[in-house]
């Protein structure tokens, strides 16, 4: 096809799978019933040499009218299957395994052609040195999603969970690489807007444990409660937890409660900022998890530095070549802490030692 009128990929830090959209138009005869293309059929994205998505089509829709024939094509990465399809797991338990072995257990029944075509398993990586400690005991739920589970389970580990540009599963932390180049109003910036919201913070927040191992001796735990304040929040407003408990589940609780207020605080500044090119300084492509230096003065945001949470690399006949950010603190994201729960203890019948 040669008569390309737009594309969109969008990769985000919480949006898990990356997805695309293409539509082309018939410039010469025939040529979009010359294009073979079925719904499922493993894809691949790139923007110049550069590999932005691995993954399948989703849709396939041909259109036409009464002087042009059009194709629309959709697709997501390798991981959406983990994000429709439900968990696979024997037993529904599992015991002894990392946060980074449970993920990888999950994404494995995943990729695998039952056509006898070319298989392309979703792998797991990560570049945390310490993914968390083993699990003792986890239980699935019926009718769960395998990537619910793993985002959950990520969250426990204080770690993000996204697609690479190869389709993988890639769990990470809030990014520390910096882009080449920033944004800066009346230097590379078409358009930008700042969202300054209050209506989803709160001047207090208490944190109360919710601990259902009454049996156990756990030494802190009980009818605790942790309270953080937000200084920059000019009314009362309070917000009540109920968090997960465990072990040390009052340091959990207190850190609970500070990341609730730090969240609440960096989501509540959101930089959207459209830009004439998809790449940095450098030549590399803006990409989700990086931190870039932002300067608006006339949004009311001094110079600064916060992190790309989304990207959308767009082209079409109106517009040209853009590229839509969206960027926020980094405290934004920052994973919850929390202890799943812990299996219940043992009770010692009467009489016994």
């Amino acid at each position: 096809m040669s008569g390309w009128t737009s594309v969109r990929v969008t990769r985000g830090i919480e949006r898990c799978p990356s997805d695309f959209e293409v539509v082309m138009t018939e410039l010469y005869p025939e040529e979009v019933g010359a294009f073979v293309i079925q719904p499922g059929d493993a894809c691949q994205v790139l923007l110049g040499s550069d590999l932005v998505m691995t993954g399948y089509v989703d849709r396939f829709i041909p259109s036409m009218d009464a002087g042009t024939h059009a194709i629309r094509v959709v697709g997501r990465g390798k991981c959406a299957d983990l994000v429709d399809c439900d968990a696979e797991w024997p037993a529904g338990q599992i015991s002894g395994s990392s946060v980074l072995e449970i993920a990888r257990k999950l994404a494995a029944p995943y990729g695998i052609s039952l056509t006898g075509d070319a298989s392309y398993p979703i792998h797991v990586s990560t570049d945390v040195t310490d993914a968390g400690p083993p699990l003792h005991q986890f239980n699935l739920m019926l009718g769960e999603k395998a990537f619910e589970i793993i985002e959950r389970l990520c969250r426990y580990a204080g770690l993000l969970a996204y697609d690479d540009p190869a389709g993988n599963l890639f769990l990470t932390q809030t990014g520390k690489v910096s882009a080449a180049s920033g944004f800066k109003q009346g230097v590379n910036v078409q358009s930008a807007s700042l969202e300054y919201s209050m209506d989803q913070r709160f001047s207090e927040v208490l944190a109360f444990i919710q601990n259902l191992d009454t049996f156990s001796d756990a030494g802190d735990d009980g009818n605790l409660v942790a309270t953080v304040t937000d200084p920059n929040v000019p009314r009362h407003r309070r917000k009540v937890l109920i968090a997960e408990s465990g072990d040390s589940g009052f340091d959990v609780l207190k850190r609970r409660a500070n990341w609730e207020v730090a969240r609440r605080s960096g989501r509540s500044r959101r930089l959207q900022v459209r830009t004439d090119g998809w790449r940095d300084s450098a030549g590399a492509l803006y990409a989700p998890n990086t931190l870039v230096a932002v300067d608006f003065p006339a949004l009311k945001l001094a110079p600064t530095t916060w992190l790309i949470s989304e990207v959308s690399y767009k082209r079409d006949g109106q517009s040209g070549t853009t590229c839509e950010l969206v960027i926020m603190p980094p405290e934004a994201f920052i994973p919850q802490p929390m202890l799943l729960y812990k299996v219940l203890a043992d009770v010692p019948a009467a009489g016994a030692p």
